[in-house]
């Protein structure tokens, strides 16, 4: 298990820090889940999450979600400084296993380091 940790400075927490996100993003787009992702010119990554009720209904299925994507996140944080990256969950995410979601994340992750590191 790795030691980086997920402190509420890599959290993003008010209305400004999420426009500014949604302002002009890059996207990740899967059927179940989507990244929106931009700069923050900061020294480290920050992570939002967007897990509606509207499309997940039980609240055990959205906690397990957003838990399944913070370790996600934080273990690799360290590939990702210097981006502010907004989760969203849409329709049928409950439906993945844990094992579908993380190699879901982990493909976003992957795409995030290659395609925005050239930006």
């Amino acid at each position: 298990m790795s030691t980086e940790r997920f402190a509420r400075h890599q959290r993003l927490l008010t209305s400004s820090d999420f426009r500014h996100v949604f302002a002009h993003p890059r996207r990740f787009s899967h059927p179940h889940l989507m990244m929106l992702v931009r700069s923050n010119q900061k020294p480290y990554a920050r992570l939002g999450l967007a897990i509606p009720k509207r499309h997940i209904r039980r609240a055990v299925d959205r906690n397990r979600i957003k838990r399944q994507i913070r370790e996600s996140f934080r273990a690799r944080q360290t590939k990702l400084v210097g981006w502010d990256i907004v989760v969203m969950a849409r329709s049928g995410a409950a439906r993945l296993s844990k094992r579908e979601l993380r190699e879901v994340l982990e493909s976003h992750w992957q795409r995030l380091a290659t395609e925005c590191a050239d930006s």
